[in-house]
């Protein structure tokens, strides 16, 4: 029996591995630099405040579901857990740091669900990407989508052992769906004309 007619084909090229090919000897060079690289994005998307409504907004949950489509569930999540590591052995990684505490005391607080759930969120969306869903802006909305909800679900829920659920929604949820929605639409746009023009060369 031929394994090709039995195999799913709905493994897809990342569009990190496209940008930056590379053979599988230097492919965990490749890979270090890119988590490296990725977690200072992290840290810089975290740091950054945009003046919106209701409230101001940081990039960083957009950066973790991008960075996941880019480079893919593996690296990712390999990218994700590495600016975890820095921010657990004190680094002030995250949005609030050093000024709200730092290391594992600032993550096992009220945001560590969300923490949780951006390894999740790159989990997902990569493995989407890596099945095509970054090529079209309908799929890369509903990636982002699925992304945004798999942070909210572990987030939501470790926020309300703290705040109780009602504030939780109230405080951790409706603020921030407006501007998630606006990302959503970013991503939804930009990714696939990145792999049109990708596709033109």
């Amino acid at each position: 029996m031929n394994r090709s007619n039995v195999l799913p084909q709905s493994i897809y090229t990342t569009m990190v591995s496209t940008l930056w090919p590379r053979e599988q000897s230097q492919r965990v060079i490749r890979n270090i630099i890119l988590a490296i690289f990725g977690s200072m994005l992290l840290t810089a998307s975290a740091k950054i405040q945009i003046p919106f409504y209701p409230v101001p907004q940081t990039m960083q949950t957009m950066a973790v579901l991008i960075l996941g489509m880019i480079y893919g569930w593996r690296l990712g999540a390999a990218t994700v857990l590495l600016y975890l590591a820095e921010g657990a052995f004190g680094l002030p990684v995250f949005a609030g740091t050093p000024e709200k505490g730092i290391g594992l005391a600032y993550m096992m607080h009220t945001t560590g669900g969300y923490l949780v759930g951006f390894v999740l969120a790159a989990i997902v969306c990569g493995g989407l990407a890596e099945r095509g869903w970054d090529r079209k802006p309908s799929t890369t909305a509903l990636a982002m989508l699925l992304g945004n909800i798999v942070i909210y679900i572990p987030g939501l829920i470790w926020l309300s052992l703290f705040v109780g659920t009602e504030k939780a929604i109230q405080f951790g949820l409706i603020p921030f769906m407006l501007g998630d929605i606006v990302k959503l639409i970013l991503a939804a746009v930009s990714l696939p004309l990145i792999w049109s023009a990708l596709k033109s060369k």
